[in-house]
């Protein structure tokens, strides 16, 4: 599939499976299951691209659902990197068997490393443990929050194995022991199916192994892991900038006497746009992660801003709950609390 023939494709899935459904995405805690099969079923999620076109074909795809809806480009950057994770495994059962069900739309993805990526950064323990069993491994523990799950989805999961080993899989949601309780009452995001997932001597069989040294394997996917996430803060950005300009002619035009304007939120955005290619078409993305953590908390920076202007552009209407800015600023609340938060960045980055 072509560029083009791509944009064409996404942007009639959007237009006719999402934009109907936003309203009740955001306030009925509906999942927008047909739009993401939709995408699968077009073949926008094949890998058969090199990694730069494969990185800039993704993030193109969830900066284009986030504009119009940000809680499905966050349930495509859960999907997006549950695929990315079996790509790069050397499990040939993950790679010819499971990611082809990703990619084709049949199954859908979850990437429930928001607890590991805090371990490995020094915020929290592991909060699952794994022991080695005949032809697997069985682990016990609680994830409080995995987001992208249901009756035909798989997410990742890291399990610590003693002291000095930590294990990776991909684990199927119908799985026995394995308890699923669905977390609502967020500010935003309701619709992004997340669960809290209780493991009580779940059976992980060898072939559902992404790695067995996840130490070593999480420096190779944590790049892609936060790359994914830069696009959901364009997407929002681009849509608050837009609703800015549509309201430059209200009460008389004195939105122009705002300190934040659309055109150097759009200037900014631009900037960042344009760093966020170089990364992605860098000879080595895994040696790009300082500038990656950079650039993901000056999204958050500027989406932040972005929202919090265009309320201001939009007055009384946007105080409505139902509205698309009021939609937009608690989303872009979201993303400043999304595995790596903010104080999380600069943790990294300080340490750096």
């Amino acid at each position: 599939m072509g560029t083009t023939e791509r944009k064409h494709v996404i942007e009639s899935c959007i237009q006719e499976k999402l934009k109907p459904v936003v309203r009740k995405i955001d306030s009925e805690v509906f999942y927008p299951l047909e739009f993401i099969k939709a995408l699968g079923n077009a073949g926008v999620f094949q890998s058969r691209l090199p990694q730069s076109e494969t990185l800039l074909r993704d993030t193109g795809l969830i900066e284009a659902t986030s504009k119009t809806c940000m809680t499905t480009g966050f349930n495509l950057w859960c999907h997006l990197a549950a695929a990315t994770y079996l790509r790069r495994s050397g499990n040939p059962y993950l790679r010819e068997s499971v990611l082809p069900l990703l990619e084709d739309g049949r199954l859908r993805g979850g990437t429930g490393l928001s607890n590991p990526m805090k371990y490995y950064a020094g915020l929290e323990k592991l909060h699952l443990k794994a022991r080695r069993v005949p032809g697997g491994y069985s682990v016990s523990g609680q994830l409080p929050m995995v987001s992208n799950l249901g009756t035909d989805h798989w997410f990742a999961i890291i399990a610590s194995v003693g002291e000095s080993q930590r294990i990776m899989a991909f684990v199927p949601c119908q799985n026995e022991n394995l308890a699923m309780k669905e977390k609502i009452g967020y500010l935003a995001l309701n619709g992004s199916a997340t669960y809290s997932c209780s493991f009580h001597d779940v059976f992980i069989p060898d072939e559902w192994i992404i790695s067995e040294q996840a130490d070593d394997y999480v420096s190779q996917i944590r790049p892609v892991f936060v790359l994914y996430q830069i696009p959901l803060g364009f997407g929002v950005t681009a849509a608050a900038a837009e609703s800015i300009e549509k309201a430059a002619d209200r009460q008389g035009g004195c939105n122009r006497y705002l300190p934040i304007q659309s055109i150097e939120i759009r200037d900014e955005l631009n900037r960042l746009k344009e760093r966020l290619h170089r990364i992605c078409t860098s000879p080595n993305v895994a040696e790009q992660w300082k500038p990656l953590l950079q650039l993901r908390l000056e999204v958050v920076s500027l989406t932040l801003r972005a929202v919090q202007a265009d309320m201001l552009h939009q007055g009384g209407s946007a105080y409505l709950q139902a509205s698309d800015p009021s939609r937009r600023l608690r989303e872009a609340y979201f993303l400043a609390n999304l595995t790596p938060t903010v104080r999380h960045l600069e943790k990294l980055l300080q340490q750096m």
